[in-house]
């Protein structure tokens, strides 16, 4: 079983930036893509950026091109997500993901562990 300690969340005014950060209790996440989802209340969990095994490849929702961006640690078992320009809308729960495989996908049902999340509120 992997866990993932997701951490950096919180509250930032519209234009303001925050890293999100996540640790995997394993190594077994090396060899895997992760990914970053969110869900505000009421809505379904969307993908917002995913990255593959060796952080060659990376993935992102429209919304958030050129203003997030995620990245791995070497070890591959640290993902984090650097967000910036930050709107209203990005206020939710983001989660962090491991992939069943290599590469990443949006869907939800390619993820198989999941972090408890963390709370991410942008102020207007």
């Amino acid at each position: 079983q992997v866990q993932l300690v997701e951490s950096g969340g919180g509250l930032v005014q519209a234009g303001g930036s925050l890293r999100l950060s996540c640790a995997a209790s394993k190594r077994t996440s090396s060899n895997n893509a992760m990914g970053w989802f969110r869900q505000d209340s009421g809505k379904e969990r969307e993908f917002v950026a995913g990255i593959s095994w060796n952080g060659a490849n990376t993935l992102y929702r429209d919304s958030v091109k050129g203003r997030f961006t995620i990245s791995r640690d070497r070890a591959g078992s640290t993902v984090s997500l650097q967000m910036n320009d930050m709107k209203p809308e990005d206020t939710a729960v983001y989660y962090c993901a491991v992939g069943r495989s290599s590469y990443a996908s949006t869907s939800p049902q390619s993820y198989t562990y999941w972090g408890q999340g963390t709370q991410v509120t942008v102020s207007s």
